[in-house]
Parts: C-alpha cells; structure tokens; sequence
C-alpha cells in the first residue's frame, strides 16, 4: 500500500468494536498495521472479536467500557496511553437504532416511547461527544490525532420512521464541524476530525425493515434502491477505505468533512 494512505503502527480507539461495522473496521485496521484498542460494554463479543483481531497476527487488545460513562473512558484512556504511550485515532463507532425506536407503518410520532428517543439519541449523540472529549484531550496534549464519527443519510434529508436516530445523527455531523473547527483553531492543524455518513448496509439493527422473513425485499427495501443510483445495497467492507484513507496522512488537509458513503444515494433526487 501505498504510505501515504498508511495507518501503520497507529494506535486506533475503536468503540462498539463487538458490532459489525466496528468489528469490520478493526479487521482492517489490523490488517494494515495499526494496533487496535477495541471497546465495547458487552464483553462476550468483545472477548470473541479481540480472538479474531489476533488471530490475523497484529496487536490488539480488548478493553469493556462504557461511552456514555466518563469515569470508565477515562479508565480505557489510562490503560492504553499505559500501553502504548499515547493515541493517535478514535474511530466512533458505537450507535445504532433499537427496533422500538422505529417507529411502525401505523404508528404516529405521538406513540413513540419516549424512553426509546432518549436511548437512540443519548447512545449516537452523547455516545460520539464523551469519547471526543476524553480521548480528544489527549490528543490535544498531543497536538497530534484523529477523530472519525459516525453519521448517516438521515442527516442528509428526512427517512421516515427513525425519528431518534435522525436526529442524532443530524447532532453526529453537526458536532463534528464543530470539534474539527475547535481542535484546528485551538490545538493547530495536527489534529482532525471528520465523519463518514454510510448509505443503506443491511445489518441486524435493520434487516427486519429491509427483508421479509422469505427472504424478499421489503417495500422499504424498494424504496431505497430506486433511490440509490447504483441500484444495490453497501457491503459492510466499502466503509473501510474510506475511514482508513481520512485516519491517513493523505488526508491531512481535511478536517471538518462528512463523507458519504451511500451508492450515490445523497445526490439523486429520485427523478
């Protein structure tokens, strides 16, 4: 691989590591050189994916934490910089919606609990600002580092039937224009913060609303693809480039970006 696009020897945060999409892109972090410190508060996948991380020959280790927890971040921050002596990425990884914060075909916005809106927006919102800050600081001791969030084609134009996860994520990109202009003008341009913002990825958290249980696709589904001008759904692993080429020092004149991720979903009208 070309170096400039290098994450080698790197020392990579990864929340929600247990997950797909963060399980995805520790694999290929490991895989390009960069040791891997994977967190998640579910340790039974934790432990299964930091198994799978090492099998492929790299460093990496598992750490359970909470990112809605301050006192516990700060507790993983201590033991990597312990380890590795510092942090140069924090990918925020960890989100997602619940399925009862999706809201039914015939339910209205007046019967969503409203416990479900405070999970989906505290887990996405407050889930990408509390690693910033304590993972961020180091990286302002620093004066060097990385951040990549987590946003979505929701904060691009209104998706029925994901109030919460609209609006937080909406939140996600707005924060991170917010951070990449705060890091650049108070810690220098060695510091960067962008987000990736994928279009439609069948995953667990969604594949009730996308496939029928025969197998077939969903009127969601349909609605979708016509939108989508490459006609297909995401694989998981079309998400890794794109983090790793914005945690690169190709990238080192872009901060403040979200990047779509989608298919061309974000440019198509429909028409």
């Amino acid at each position: 691989m070309n170096e400039q696009f290098s994450v080698k020897g790197k020392v990579a945060v990864i929340t929600g590591a247990g997950g797909v999409l963060g399980g995805s892109i520790a694999k290929s972090f490991i895989q390009s050189g960069a040791k891997v410190a994977a967190l998640d508060i579910r340790k039974e996948q934790l432990d299964a994916r930091v198994k799978e991380l090492t099998a492929e020959g790299g460093e990496a280790i598992g750490i359970v934490g909470n990112v809605l927890d301050m006192e516990s971040l700060q507790n993983v921050a201590k033991e990597i910089v312990n380890k590795w002596g510092r942090i140069d990425i924090l990918l925020n990884i960890a989100g997602g919606n619940t399925p009862r914060g999706t809201l039914a075909p015939d339910q209205a916005f007046f019967d969503m609990p409203l416990e479900e809106w405070e999970k989906v927006t505290n887990l996405n919102m407050n889930g990408t600002v509390f690693p910033s800050m304590v993972f961020g600081k180091i990286m302002a001791e620093q004066k060097k580092g990385c951040i990549v969030n987590v946003s979505s084609m929701a904060a691009y134009s209104a998706i029925t039937r994901v109030p919460g996860y609209s609006a937080a994520k909406t939140a996600v990109s707005n924060f991170t224009q917010w951070l990449a202009t705060e890091m650049a003008l108070k810690y220098g341009d060695g510091i960067r913060v962008n987000a990736i913002a994928p279009g439609f990825f069948i995953g667990d958290q969604n594949r009730a609303v996308l496939i029928n249980p025969d197998g077939s696709l969903t009127d969601r589904s349909q609605k979708v693809l016509a939108k989508t001008p490459m006609g297909r759904f995401g694989d998981i692993a079309e998400l890794n480039g794109a983090v790793q080429f914005l945690c690169s020092d190709t990238a080192s004149f872009i901060t403040g970006a979200i990047l779509p991720v989608d298919g061309g979903f974000s440019a198509f009208s429909g028409v």
